[in-house]
């Protein structure tokens, strides 16, 4: 038998105040990225997902982010897993657009709480995010075909070379700020492919990359590493502006520990295959 009239309209009321409430508590604990960090985490930081501290990367950059199977790996994997166990979390890596990772627009969204990316410290990125202690020394490199015979950068432009460069990058805006106007590539695959089917002569691409691709016979049996640019980079964790104080002390310490402790040096060589200050 169905309801009366009444019993309805007094059911619907209810209904409504019930909807009405839970709208209201998802509100206050929506942190716009889809999870509540109403409360601060074991280690007393407030996260973007409980349990987790969530790392916004760009994949693939190897040696420091890159996926080997399902599983994502690499450097800044690992030193960013210093922190989180640290802090008693579990790392969880989100593949993003590196534009709107170094323009702070990711953290700030809450996409995730840091940032790891092969990322140098530079005062543009600095007014739009925060960044932990350096965790690496990084230069530059450039990559050609074998015998093309050049040493410098230089040579790229009296040689009438064509030079390429991935987009959004400190490799581009130095070689811009050398009077190159680079062909651009939306990350470093692309960089790389555009290398291999003669989009260009020459790219620019930070040392450790270029060194990791020389690992693979296809790229080592046609290219070279040309020569090394020292730009005096930094990479740093990126932290949203005005970073939870804990957090940026809780990377800081786990970065400044690992160096101490001989931790840093392990990693260093697990993906570099040489210890901090040899790497060219």
């Amino acid at each position: 038998m169905g309801l009366s009239f009444v019993s309805r309209r007094v059911l619907a009321a209810g209904a409504v105040v019930v909807a009405g409430t839970l709208g209201l508590a998802a509100c206050g604990t929506d942190n716009g990225g889809g999870s509540s960090a109403s409360a601060p985490s074991e280690g007393g930081v407030r996260v973007v997902h409980p349990g987790k501290l969530t790392t916004c990367t760009n994949l693939p950059y190897e040696p420091f982010e890159f996926k080997e199977g399902d599983k994502i790996v690499g450097f800044d994997v690992d030193i960013v897993d210093l922190a989180a166990k640290k802090l008693g979390l579990t790392q969880d890596v989100v593949d993003i657009d590196f534009a709107v990772i170094k323009s702070g627009a990711a953290m700030a969204a809450g996409k995730c709480d840091v940032a790891a990316a092969g990322m140098t410290i530079t005062p543009e990125r600095k007014a739009n995010i925060d960044f932990s202690v350096p965790y690496f020394d990084a230069t530059q490199a450039l990559l050609g075909k074998k015998g093309i015979g050049i040493k410098s950068l230089e040579e790229v432009k009296t040689k009438n070379l064509r030079l390429g460069a991935q987009a959004s990058t400190t490799g581009l805006d130095y070689v811009r700020k050398q009077g190159f106007d680079p062909k651009e590539f939306a990350d470093s695959p692309k960089e790389l492919l555009g290398l291999q089917s003669g989009q260009v002569d020459v790219i620019v691409q930070d040392l450790p990359v270029v060194l990791a691709w020389l690992k693979k016979p296809e790229v080592a049996d046609k290219f070279e590493l040309l020569a090394s640019l020292d730009t005096g980079e930094q990479y740093g964790i990126g932290l949203k502006k005005n970073a939870d104080p804990a957090l940026l002390k809780a990377i800081d310490e786990a970065i400044t520990t690992a160096k101490a402790d001989g931790t840093y040096e392990k990693l260093y060589v697990k993906w570099f295959g040489k210890k901090p200050g040899e790497l060219g």
